[in-house]
């Protein structure tokens, strides 16, 4: 009975002196209503987030952790929705893909998710790899890997030559004739195996390349490449099996076809016109811009041998178009989020694209809501990351500067905290 009575007296203190976190903000960025907040402290318990309260509030129990973040501006974490978690950008990269293994690839990219991490992205999208993005997303999951939690759509849906075509740009004894289990889809019915191939390996999302890409060794980057029929069948199928599709797209034909499918985002959108943007704006599909992509291979494209010869002329085309189009479609009301490519460019550098966003005319605020609330709404958890309130994950990110001030500030992240576990904490300004 006395040890009954130890022992229940041991879980009350452990309930009662639970440790909980407070972090003092000297600024909130409230992501609903488009606000900076002043002197704020944000009450974190386990994963989650317990309260904000008016002025800086320090924790009653000894266990209890207070931060100071009186200088900092403090946001709910960055939300990336394109990002390739398996790879990165190098000279060496096309050959790479005949030299590296599976256990190379995984390796690398426990690297990348860290990095991404660090420069305060807590949740990212990923739209395409070899299915070594499942394994990594579930071992992050675990705690096994420090990352972001990530949703991935695994391998990339593609028509034969099409720009997620594994075997582009092979000698002819390699290519072989990959299918609906490789991700290759030609008719109805391998649209239908393809989706529930992924839905099997265990994608979150699906991704088609509705037209021709940049990167891919083939010849156009903005082609249709998939039939209508085809791209209905995906997305029925998909929502069939609880998934959404997003649509990587540079050419306008294909676009429209993937819109009238009905996926959910279209990601470049290069060649964008004034009637898709209106397409877009009655089905209430999101653009997804990349423009750190864009810039970024217009830039390596002027450096000898950095790509085939094959991708050279597509990126100097394409790249530098994308920030027009995103100009054009934010001031017409197109719905944005926010979306890097990160691996074309290198991972932990995603916060550039708030930068370029604002540069071509989009509020720094706006810029922050796309990477937070409205990407959290496009992932339908907008009830658990996205903001600072109550009941929300303890997604957590502050900057030195104010980025509503100073964009650049985002360039410049101090803290991290994700599921209420810090894993980014430099020393007050």
């Amino acid at each position: 009975m006395k040890k009954r009575f130890l022992l229940l007296t041991v879980l009350i203190t452990t309930v009662s002196f639970a440790q909980d976190t407070y972090l003092q903000c000297g600024k909130i960025i409230d992501t609903k209503s488009g606000k900076v907040l002043t002197n704020k402290t944000i009450i974190v318990s386990n994963k989650m987030i317990k309260a904000v309260q008016d002025g800086f509030v320090a924790g009653n129990n000894p266990q209890d952790k207070t931060i100071n973040l009186k200088e900092q501006t403090v946001m709910p974490g960055w939300i990336d929705m394109h990002v390739h978690v398996e790879e990165e950008t190098s000279a060496t990269h096309y050959a790479d893909e005949f030299t590296l293994n599976d256990a190379d690839i995984a390796f690398n990219s426990l690297g990348f998710v860290k990095s991404t991490l660090m420069a305060g992205f807590t949740t990212v999208r990923d739209l395409g790899g070899t299915g070594i993005n499942v394994s990594l997303r579930n071992a992050i999951n675990q705690g096994k890997v420090v990352g972001p939690r990530v949703l991935t759509a695994e391998k990339a849906l593609a028509s034969t030559g099409g720009h997620a075509d594994p075997t582009n740009g092979y000698r002819k004894d390699l290519m072989g004739n990959p299918g609906p289990t490789e991700g290759v889809v030609n008719g109805v019915d391998d649209a239908k195996q393809a989706v529930r191939q992924r839905y099997k390996n265990g994608a979150d999302w699906i991704k088609i390349t509705a037209t021709g890409g940049v990167l891919s060794v083939a010849k156009s980057g903005t082609n249709a490449q998939f039939t209508q029929e085809e791209m209905d069948a995906i997305v029925k199928t998909a929502k069939d099996y609880g998934l959404q599709v997003a649509a990587h797209a540079h050419g306008d034909e294909g676009m429209q076809r993937a819109i009238k499918a009905g996926v959910k985002t279209i990601e470049h959108g290069t060649e964008m016109s004034d009637a898709t943007m209106d397409l877009m704006i009655k089905n209430n599909t999101f653009y997804i811009p990349t423009l750190s992509a864009g810039s970024f291979v217009a830039e390596k494209a002027l450096i000898p041998n950095y790509y085939p010869a094959i991708v050279v002329p597509k990126a100097l085309a394409i790249g530098p178009r994308i920030k027009a189009t995103f100009a054009k479609a934010y001031k017409k009301g197109v719905p944005i989020g926010f979306g890097t490519d990160a691996a074309v460019f290198p991972h932990g550098e995603n916060a550039k694209e708030f930068i370029l966003m604002y540069e071509a005319g989009m509020p720094a605020m706006k810029t922050i809501q796309a990477a937070t609330i409205v990407n959290a709404g496009i992932l339908e958890m907008d009830d658990k990351i996205g903001a600072l309130e109550p009941g929300f994950l303890a997604d957590i990110v502050a900057t030195n500067d104010d980025p509503i001030k100073d964009i650049k500030a985002v360039m410049n992240v101090v803290f991290v905290m994700k599921d209420g576990l810090i894993y980014k904490q430099e020393a007050a300004k």
